[in-house]
């Protein structure tokens, strides 16, 4: 089992020919997670080849255009395609009076149930095996940074073992497995630590939003297999970057650090730098494991990898 996370859109607040609006898109067990949707995100999911699946939730940082002009084009390709299933977008207060102005503004009416959700910090969503978490992060309006991570499995299945102890092979084996306790036919109580190994940690994805250094987006993101962070300009900028509440490869770099994350990729890359090479040699010089991220790059992560 893996998790695929997909960059759909890495541009600061200007497109240019190499880069769309921000998006991102997380494929894991055949759902799609959206984050932020920036013009022109349905021609990107199309492209990166992930289409609409059934399964489909999207979550905005923050009411910026950039993030969310892309929103009203993608529900409106949705219902021309005549989509049925529910579809849930969460986001922070605001949202939901956005899109009722583009539904009253251009006559917007899906095709599906369409469930808006105005959340803030802590649990967004629980799913059967995984959540997502929010926190407020440090921009000129309220944004979120938000985190998808698995929860964690139980250790792997030892048969020998279930058998030693008078476990059949079959349906027990399976209640074991998922880390419930079992009884043999001759009435003896097997528990799963008995038969299992350590439990398994889950991968954890964290995803920024526009911000500028933020502790709360430092304990979201600790211990993350992946931390996608934004940096719309370089070191030299940073008192540009500081007015406007967006961040540098070394504010990013200090915030991978200290939430001892696996891997940091930037994005929210400014119009300016055509080659980025100089956000990745900053960022470098701070934290070792760093790449640039640009549009419909592929980035998969699995178990124990």
């Amino acid at each position: 089992m893996s998790v695929e996370v997909v960059f759909l859109g890495t541009s600061g607040s200007v497109p240019t020919p190499e880069r769309n609006p921000p998006s991102l898109a997380i494929r894991r067990r055949g759902e799609l997670f959206l984050f932020d949707c920036g013009e022109g995100t349905q021609r990107q999911l199309l492209r990166a080849g992930l289409g609409f699946p059934s399964k489909f939730r999207i979550f905005i940082t923050h009411l910026h255009g950039d993030h969310v002009f892309g929103l009203p084009g993608l529900l409106h390709t949705l219902t021309l395609l005549s989509r049925r299933e529910p579809l849930e977008v969460f986001g922070p207060p605001g949202i939901a009076r956005f899109l009722e102005c583009v539904r009253e503004s251009v006559g917007l009416s899906p095709s599906f149930e369409l469930a808006v959700h105005e959340v803030g910090e802590g649990l967004v969503l629980e799913g059967p095996d995984y959540v997502v978490r929010a926190t407020w992060v440090e921009h000129s309006v309220p944004t979120l940074a938000y985190a998808l991570e698995e929860k964690t499995r139980p250790g792997r299945f030892h048969p020998e073992k279930a058998k030693a102890l008078g476990v059949p092979e079959g349906p027990l084996w399976k209640e074991l497995q998922l880390g419930r306790p079992v009884r043999t036919p001759d009435g003896r109580l097997v528990r799963p630590e008995e038969v299992l190994g350590p439990p398994r940690r889950g991968l954890k994805v964290v995803y920024s939003g526009d911000t500028s250094f933020s502790e709360a987006l430092v304990e979201l993101a600790t211990g993350a297999d992946l931390l996608i962070h934004e940096c719309t300009f370089d070191d030299g900028e940073a008192d540009k970057a500081s007015r406007r509440a967006h961040s540098t490869p070394s504010v990013a770099a200090e915030v991978a650090a200290r939430a001892g994350v696996r891997k940091l990729i930037l994005t929210h890359v400014s119009a300016r730098y055509r080659d980025p090479s100089i956000l990745l040699e900053q960022a470098k010089a701070r934290f070792a494991n760093v790449a640039v991220a640009e549009d419909l790059m592929r980035v998969v992560l699995r178990h124990g990898a």
